[in-house]
């Protein structure tokens, strides 16, 4: 088995390239389809692999014809699916379980920033967070725009809301269709 390059990959990660082979076969059977930057992210992130190692053996998984490249990203072949299946085990647990969960966070991250979309603008006034929501069919069934003192707090509203875009637009609703008690409605001389 040939060794790997170990720069960037923690105690305990994958320095042998049929592993990291295996583990992508067993990721992309398992998660997708799975785009290339979710793979290269899960496993840079956790520290599994080395960058050019991934590279390498992501491109040996095509040559070999053990995965296939459509346009939502990879998915597994049959050829693929048998090696998954009969290697996998020889992984570490660990190793599978860490990358498997990162695979997952970013896929779920992605498709929240696609339904609730937010930007930092920067203007002569400062920062600005340009908050966005899409639902299918619909360029923009929500927007909220919010002044931020600095670029580290707009970064910040800015994910937060792509994680919880969905959780506010519904608080605002429940706010603004709930009955309003006496004491929030106008004067009868103000209507």
């Amino acid at each position: 088995m040939a060794e790997a390059f170990t720069a960037g990959v923690k105690p305990g990660g994958l320095t042998d390239s049929t592993e990291i082979r295996i583990l992508l076969c067993y990721l992309i059977k398992t998660a997708g389809p799975v785009t290339r930057e979710t793979l290269e992210g899960a496993l840079l992130q956790e520290e599994l692999v080395n960058y050019f190692e991934f590279a390498g053996a992501l491109g040996e998984l095509e040559h070999q014809q053990l995965v296939t490249i459509k346009d939502r990203g990879y998915k597994i072949t049959d050829k693929g699916a048998k090696v998954a299946d009969t290697l996998a085990e020889d992984l570490p647990r660990s190793v599978r379980e860490s990358a498997i969960l990162a695979v997952i966070r970013l896929q779920s991250w992605a498709h929240r920033a696609a339904q609730n979309h937010a930007a930092v603008e920067h203007d002569a006034n400062g920062y600005k967070v340009v908050c966005i929501i899409r639902d299918e069919g619909q360029p923009e069934s929500f927007r909220l725009e919010l002044a931020m003192p600095d670029a580290l707090t707009a970064e910040e509203v800015k994910n937060r809301f792509i994680a919880r875009g969905s959780q506010i637009y519904m608080s605002f609703l429940e706010k603004l269709t709930q009955p309003l008690s006496d004491n929030d409605r106008p004067p009868a001389a103000a209507r």
